[in-house]
């Protein structure tokens, strides 16, 4: 790679970080998560339960739809495989950015609709 393909390649990830990071959607999405998180790992880990705990369907509900996505994949790799810790974290984690990107590129597209003179938008 040239320097310029290397300036190219930073700009579209500091473009993509700002989606994900820099808007107050996705900083809603990305803490609602890591509330999530944290409430399953304090489940997890703490309470004891005489019968297996939902705390994860939380996560999951936040990571959906492309987490469902990932499973699916992982699932035509192999069943063992979808299921093992080392594929379903690196999933979740992905699931999450992705979405919080969309998030962003949303909010991105909402906010530079084009208007008429009235400033009402076109369609509307």
């Amino acid at each position: 790679m040239n320097s310029r393909e290397n300036m190219m390649n930073s700009e579209r990830l500091t473009g993509l970080a700002r989606l994900a990071f820099k808007n107050r959607a996705s900083q809603v999405y990305l803490a609602l998560v890591a509330a999530a998180t944290v409430f399953v790992t304090v489940d997890t880990l703490f309470v004891h339960h005489e019968d297996a705990s939902f705390a994860g369907v939380w996560l999951f509900s936040l990571a959906a739809p492309t987490v469902f996505v990932f499973l699916i994949g992982g699932g035509a790799l192999g069943e063992g495989f979808a299921s093992s810790a080392g594929f379903l974290y690196p999933a979740l984690i992905v699931s999450v950015l992705v979405q919080a990107v969309a998030i962003g590129a949303f909010v991105r597209l909402l906010r530079h609709r084009p208007t008429t003179a009235t400033g009402h938008p076109r369609e509307a």
